[in-house]
Order: C-alpha cells, then structure tokens, then sequence
C-alpha cells in the first residue's frame, strides 16, 4: 500500500471526519453508558456497510476481505469529562460535560479508517475488529469489553493498537514508546468516621475533618521517605470533602485520589500503607477509616518488537522527522492497558498542537479550554488504516 496516497485519502475525508468529531463533541456523555453516542457511531458505521454490534456499553464492528484466519484489533474510546467548557468553539458543549481529552478525536479517527478499509477490503488479509469504548476516564471500559469477550469471537485478534492525541506537542508528530510506556493508575477512596456535634462544642465530637488532614500530611510522606528515588510513583489526593456548614463539625470526610506507578507490585504496596495510615491515624484521633479502590489500570506495556514496525510505519506515513521513539513515557495512564496483557499491543500518541502554532493549543488535558487542532483527524485514520493492512499482510 503507497502510503501517500493513503494519506491522501484519508486527507480526503477530512470534511466527514470534522462532521462526525464536531458532531460529537457538541454531544458528551460519560461514564460507561453512552446511549446517544454510541448511536451515532453505530449508525455511521451502518452506513459504510458495517454491521455493528452493541457490547458491553461499547460498539464493535468487524469487516474481512480475503479469510485468512488473521484478526487485528483497532480500538478507540469515546467517553467525555464531567467538565463544563470554556473553549469557545463554535461547537463548543453546552451540556456540562466536555471531550477535554480528545476522545470525540479518537472516534471520529476510528470512523475515517473504518471507510478507508471498506475501500480497500479486498486489500485485506484478514479481519479488522473495530472497537468503540466507553468509560476510558473510570478504567471500566477496556476491562468491560474484555470480559463480554471482545478477544474472544472468530477470528481471535492477534494484536492490537490504539492512539491518543497529546495536547503540547506539535501536531502531526507521532510518539512511539517501548516497553512499558505509561503508568498503572489505582483510585482510591478515604472515607473517614467522626462524631458529630457543634463547632462550640468540639470536646463533646471526633472531628473527622481534623482526622482527614493528618492523613493527608502522613500520605505526603508514602513517596518521600518509603519509596525508592529510582522508583517512580505518584500518589495524588484530589477531592477532599467535609461538612456542610461552618459552625458544624460533621460526621464523615471524604478523600479521593491516585496512585501512579509503572510496577503494579509498587502499587498494592502503597495501597497497603495508605490503608495502614488511615486506620491507626483514625484510631488515634478516636475515630474510624475504610480505604477501598474504585477503579484501576494497570502499567501500559507496549510490545517492543510490535513498536518497532508499527514506528517504521508511521515514518514512512509521516515522516521520519516526524515520529520520535522513546524507551520512557510518563506517568499518565490509559486502561488499553488492560488490552497489553492479553495480546501484543501498541499504543501511539499523536500530537495535537502546541501553543506555537495557535495560541489556543497545548493546554493540558482535562482543562476546560483545551482545544485540539483537527487537521491531524486524517493521519490519525491512516495510522490506524495502515497498522492493519501491513499487519494482515504479514504471515506471522
């Protein structure tokens, strides 16, 4: 396949890629039920001759040319934030929620090759299993499609990519990272249990907000002084609730937060200390603390032989000046992890702008006025349109 003319034609349905990303993005849903977009999804892809099939919140459709028993898996998330926009694009979300990292992008990529392999399936030498998944942000979604199977319908996939758009780096630019490229991310829940009473009063009460906070501070110490410098982990509280009126001491406090590391070992063993620090803490302020986890992913590992031909591939699509190999990535997570441990995977990120280009660019993701600069929409499907043609093309 002459990779510039299928960038061509990628570049040729640009207008039906701005259709259907804008299309989304004016209409956000979160979580993992996405009724009115995986609506939209399917109906596109009953009009390019797909047959989709709804599964486990998610869409997934498959097309084959010659039957030669071969599956590769293209996968793109489509869920939203719980964020209210501040773009101020024409198309900008109304609705409280907001595609403030990209998703509404990788969809309507996912979408532009789907057309472009209908218009060379008897170019291919296999099946390509085309995955749409919801709830990427609560780390259900890739494990829920697992589990209903997504693996496991003939043809079985033999490999797999996926690609996300990376906000700050010049557009265009594909990242390529060996081995483990991301870290594994556990949220976690600290609900801690006081006795309530007046603010006047607060000899006659357990104050679970004073409790709190000296978890918090002790958690502080979990990364500094318990967990080697060459180790990377991050433990991050985020939400932190308490109360409802200022002359009230109440009965319970909230924390929420992560942890990030790239060695799930690591990982429980911050998660047994967190539980440790909350419990004897409470004790000693007379109160009580429960430590659970509300969602997970592990540690992204990209095949390091699989990402060595995928990069060569990018090169000959983008241009060698344009694709950047890596052995190191950070400490953001993504559950197509889950998908790494099943089958050999590799995960790209493609930038998507810096402030250089457009002032309105490079914002960090999950920010209320992060845009994204679309012109990248149809490299995004010829990356995922080449991965499998050459891979179906290829014996082993």
């Amino acid at each position: 396949m002459d990779t510039k003319a299928l960038l061509a034609e990628a570049e040729a349905l640009k207008p039906q890629l701005l259709t259907d990303r804008r299309t989304l993005h004016r209409d956000p849903e979160v979580g993992p039920s996405l009724p009115r977009t995986a609506a939209y999804v399917t109906e596109r892809l009953m009009a390019l001759g797909y047959t989709p099939r709804p599964l486990a919140g998610g869409v997934v459709a498959d097309t084959t040319g010659e039957d030669t028993g071969r599956c590769v898996l293209l996968r793109a998330d489509m869920d939203a934030l719980r964020v209210r926009e501040a773009t101020g694009l024409d198309f900008q979300s109304e609705n409280g929620a907001m595609h403030a990292c990209g998703h509404d992008m990788h969809a309507a990529m996912l979408l532009g090759a789907a057309a472009l392999l209908k218009r060379h399936q008897a170019d291919l030498k296999g099946t390509v299993r085309l995955v749409f998944q919801p709830d990427e942000e609560g780390f259900t979604g890739a494990k829920s499609i697992l589990e209903a199977g997504v693996l496991k319908d003939a043809p079985t996939p033999q490999a797999a990519l996926a690609l996300h758009v990376n906000s700050g780096t010049p557009s265009g630019m594909v990242l390529c990272g060996r081995g483990t490229f991301m870290a594994g991310c556990t949220l976690f829940r600290i609900s801690v249990r006081g006795t309530g009473c007046h603010g006047a009063m607060p000899e006659t009460g357990v104050d679970p907000i004073n409790i709190a906070a000296h978890i918090y501070l002790a958690l502080q110490a979990l990364t500094a002084r318990e967990i080697s410098a060459k180790e990377p982990a991050v433990v991050t509280v985020g939400r932190f609730q308490g109360g409802q009126a200022p002359n009230i001491i109440p009965e319970e406090a909230v924390m929420e937060g992560t942890i990030r590391t790239f060695d799930r070992e690591l990982t429980a063993r911050i998660m047994e200390r967190i539980q440790a620090i909350a419990e004897n803490t409470a004790a000693a302020f007379r109160g009580s603390a429960t430590v659970e986890e509300i969602a997970s992913a592990p540690p992204l590992v990209n095949d390091p032989a699989l990402m060595d031909r995928v990069a060569g591939w990018a090169e000959e699509l983008a241009g060698k000046e344009r694709v950047y190999r890596l052995d190191q990535g950070g400490m953001g997570s993504e559950d197509f992890a889950s998908f790494t441990y099943e089958l050999p995977c590799a995960y790209l990120l493609l930038g998507a702008g810096t402030p250089q280009e457009d002032p309105r660019y490079g914002k960090p993701m999950h920010n209320e006025a992060v845009v994204f600069n679309e012109d990248v929409l149809p490299t995004g499907a010829a990356l995922h349109t080449l991965f499998a043609l050459r891979m179906l093309a290829q014996e082993t």
